[in-house]
């Protein structure tokens, strides 16, 4: 008797993926929600930045009456770990077009105080009453076809301990940005990939504040190893994604002090910049 032909696993939806599990908050009280974050998407143990923000992106939509992140800035003031944590909004002012929120995130220390992890500003609005006009020198990134680029899966991992993170995602490296994992790195300090969730949900605005944030560390072909870890990161979200995978371009033009920043732009499969971002990083020289 023939083996019964297994079943393609379905494509997750948006609302109804890990993504979206692993950001949705219970409201405690009007502006007050609790989270468990999750280990699932930790580097070397801790909670990936582009994932919080995502989380506080999701609150500030529930406290604002528009849904749509257009302007999001995030202060990283202690690391997060996975684990119960606390979310409180304010309002700061509502308008017709335009909602502005604040949010910040808590968790608590061995004797049981709050601390703070994160700290954001935001305006909201609804993207899909934007004019269609664009004009713009943009172009989307040279990035060779998906199935010519590599993935985590591919190599050993780009930093020593956890990195959770990585099976959640769909990342293609561009083999140009990967002398760094040969011990050669470029000296460019440029990171280009193809961008989506390893369960297959399409692309959202949320989900544009996780991608930004989602690629190795172009300090890595700078040639520096290790923890790269946020200090800011602001996002603008330009409109809402068309299905399909992402293209992401991150770089970085200057480091000194021990700071870097890293620009990134993601364009969708329609030729559309939809999120454009800038963030300050901390590195270890020497």
């Amino acid at each position: 008797m023939p083996e019964a032909a297994t079943a393609p696993a379905a494509r997750a939806t948006i609302g109804d993926s890990e993504f979206d599990r692993d950001t949705a908050l219970t409201r405690r009280a009007p502006g007050v929600y609790d989270i468990d974050l999750s280990a699932g998407w930790t580097i070397i143990s801790a909670v990936n930045g582009g994932y919080l923000l995502a989380v506080l992106g999701r609150a500030l939509a529930d406290a604002l009456p528009h849904a749509d992140p257009f302007t999001i800035s995030a202060h990283y003031l202690t690391a997060s770990q996975p684990g119960p944590a606390v979310v409180r909004t304010d309002v700061v002012r509502t308008g017709r077009t335009l909602s502005t929120g604040q949010a910040s995130l808590f968790q608590y220390d061995d004797e049981g105080r709050e601390v703070e992890r994160i700290r954001v500003l935001a305006s909201y609005g609804d993207l899909d009453t934007l004019p269609d006009d664009v004009r713009t020198s943009a172009q989307p990134p040279a990035i060779p076809p998906l199935e010519h680029c590599f993935g985590p899966e591919d190599g050993p991992a780009p930093v020593d301990g956890s990195s959770a993170i990585t099976d959640r995602l769909m990342l293609k490296l561009d083999p140009s940005t990967l002398g760094w994992a040969l011990g050669q790195p470029s000296g460019k300090g440029e990171m280009r990939a193809w961008f989506g969730l390893a369960d297959g949900r399409d692309p959202d605005p949320l989900s544009l504040l996780l991608a930004v944030d989602a690629l190795p560390p172009t300090a890595f072909e700078i040639g520096l190893k290790g923890w790269v870890p946020t200090v800011e990161l602001t996002v603008h979200v330009r409109c809402r994604p068309a299905p399909g995978p992402l293209r992401v371009s991150i770089t970085t033009r200057n480091l000194a002090g021990g700071f870097l920043e890293e620009d990134a732009e993601v364009w969708d499969g329609a030729d559309r910049l939809v999120a454009q971002s800038r963030q300050l990083a901390r590195v270890r020289l020497g």
